[in-house]
Parts: structure tokens; sequence; C-alpha cells
């Protein structure tokens, strides 16, 4: 396919994604507070002269070119960010460039994703006879899964046939990506004095229900996810050294693969445990792309790799085929002292073109 030229060379596209990352950085956008960002973004896409229009905190735009006739790739990251950890050195708000990285507050998870998908959208913007559409998403939400995100604005995007999950990937594509099943748990018991006997210890029950859960393993390992895992992440019982409690509650954080749906999990988690089980939401599954898909294929033809992707995203939201790419590391999402190699978000906007002019 011959190359697409742009009304922005490189060096512009780069030196816009950096201004917009600092702007955000400077913004505090928790989950559910978002609509100072959304406003910078929208600053950013009038500044180019291209429409865009709102839903809540989300800010989207399609190409100029639209066709109703066509079918749609989607562009989508977010702009809300978690709170910065006690462990910060740097002020997680003031934007800082030195020695090839720039710091601050989401500046990897998910920032260089969305100045580097808003330049590839700029790039692309007025391109005629294009095969889809070009549809971009800047949504909310993302950090807590909440119902007003992607999840919400997603009815409202034009027949989307491939979305483009922007996160810290290394450029590479995370073809599966594990759902998310939070389960709590209550082993009832009988309550006493601790100094009498007591054969129906809440705790010492839950202790023995967990060691079980947490030594199964699922039949079922997934060729690119590997196993279900499950994860005691949580523990409550007692309130007095003296009086045994009548119950013992604990959460399981459980990343469920492809092979299953998280209802399914649910079931066989359940089969395997005499507590009490309550699943908070049934609602992130588990999201995988087939290798022979045209994204996937031109990804490798460019020297990127594939892996399965163990952290959950909006994919697991999305209610079509999608993949995970982006620029940074997600080692590096959630920690002190966040940053992103300018040099990532330079690669980030380049590989992004690469994949796309061999798609769209």
């Amino acid at each position: 396919m011959q190359e697409l030229k742009s009304v922005y060379n490189k060096e512009e596209l780069l030196n816009n994604a950096v201004g917009l990352l600092k702007n955000l950085i400077e913004i505090p956008s928790f989950s559910k507070d978002e609509f100072n960002t959304s406003v910078e973004i929208e600053n950013f896409f009038k500044k180019h002269q291209i429409p865009t229009k709102r839903f809540k905190n989300n800010i989207w735009a399609v190409n100029k070119h639209f066709d109703v006739f066509k079918p749609s790739v989607l562009l989508n990251t977010h702009h809300d960010t978690v709170k910065p950890n006690k462990a910060y050195t740097l002020d997680p708000f003031v934007p800082v460039e030195k020695e090839g990285k720039l710091f601050g507050l989401g500046s990897n998870d998910a920032g260089a994703s969305l100045v580097s998908m808003a330049q590839v959208f700029l790039h692309f913007y007025d391109k005629e006879d294009l095969k889809y559409n070009l549809v971009i998403a800047l949504t909310a939400e993302e950090e807590i899964s909440g119902f007003d995100g992607i999840e919400a604005l997603f009815p409202q995007l034009p027949n989307v046939e491939l979305a483009i999950v922007g996160e810290p990937t290394q450029m590479n594509l995370a073809i599966a990506e594990k759902g998310l099943l939070v389960i709590d748990g209550e082993m009832k018991g009988t309550p006493s004095h601790a100094a009498h006997p007591n054969n129906d210890n809440s705790i010492v029950k839950c202790m023995e229900d967990l060691r079980n859960i947490l030594a199964f393993r699922f039949p079922k390992v997934s060729e690119y996810l590997g196993e279900v895992k499950v994860t005691l992440s949580g523990i409550h019982a007692g309130v007095q050294h003296n009086v045994v409690p009548e119950s013992c509650n604990f959460t399981l954080d459980v990343r469920v693969t492809d092979e299953y749906s998280n209802q399914e999990a649910f079931e066989i988690i359940q089969s395997q445990m005499k507590s009490t089980l309550t699943a908070r939401s049934f609602r992130l599954n588990s999201s995988k792309i087939e290798m022979d898909h045209p994204f996937v294929k031109a990804g490798l033809e460019i020297g990127r790799t594939t892996y399965g992707s163990p952290t959950s995203s909006d994919q697991a939201i999305i209610p079509c085929t999608s993949v995970k790419i982006g620029p940074g590391d997600s080692r590096r999402s959630h920690t002190a002292d966040e940053f992103i190699y300018i040099q990532e978000i330079e690669e980030g906007i380049e590989i992004y073109i690469r994949i796309l002019e061999k798609v769209l």
C-alpha cells in the first residue's frame, strides 16, 4: 500500500504529543473527576480544527470523510488516573522532563497512549478513500471499571468492527487479556469465649476452605493466558482476643482466562468451597483476538510481538473484537514517580501509523 502523507511531520506530531501530555499531567483527573482533562482534550482537537462530541467526560470524534456505509476502527484509551501513592518524591502534577523521560502522574498509564493516539488521528483525519472509518474515543473511569466510561459511550459509536485499546504494552500486541472477577466470601461458625473448646471456629474453617481453593487448578489452560489465577487479597475476622467470631470474611481476586466466562469460573470456585460466595460483578470478562486478524498480521509484519496480558483494561467491557497496544511499560503503572520515555511516545506514534496504514 502506498504510504499516506500527512500534513504533519514526525517532529510536529511528537511535539504536539509531548505538549498535550504535559498539560494533562498538570490537571488532576482521578476517576469520576475527569471533567477538566476532558476540556483540555476538547481544546486540543479544536486547535486542530477537528470537531468533537461529548458524552459525560468522554470525548470522541470521527474522521473528516466519515462514511456511514463503512465499518469503523476505534482508537480508545482513558484520561483518568489513580491517586498518587505516598512514595512519590516528585510532585505528581508537575511534568518534569529530564534524561529523555517525562515524569508525572498518568504519563505511562495511559497518557502516552492517549497523546500518541491523538496524533495518529490527526495523521489520518482528512485521508480519503480509507477502507474503514477512524473513530477516536478518549474516555473516563477506566481505572475503576466505571459505568460512565467506554461502556456507556460505546452504543453511541458508529459500527465499530475493531477497537484498539491504548495501554502500556511496549508497543507489542496483547492479543488476549485476562478478565477480572472479585469474589467476597463468608464462612460462618459458632461464636464463643476463647477459653472454651470450639470445634466450629469460623476462622479455622475459613483457613481450610481457602487452602483448598488456593491449591485448586482449573482444568483448562489458555494458550495465551495460561491458568486462571486465584489470589487471596483480603481477610477479616474477630474484634478482640478472647472472642471466637461468628464469621470470617475474605476477598478473592480471580484473573479469568479466555477458556472460561466469569460466571463459569465463579460456579467452579463455589463448587470447591464451603463458604458462601458473592461475586461483585460478572461484567469484566476476558478477551481475545485471532492471530490471523489483519491488525495482528500487520503488527507482526513490522516486527512486533504478541502476548497474553494478565492485567485488565477497558477491553473487558468493549463488546467487539479488540487488541491492546500502546507505548510504555505496565510495570511502571501506578508506581511512584511514574514516567514515560519521550522516545516511547515517538515510537508509539510511528508504530500505530505503520500498522494502520496496512489496515485502513
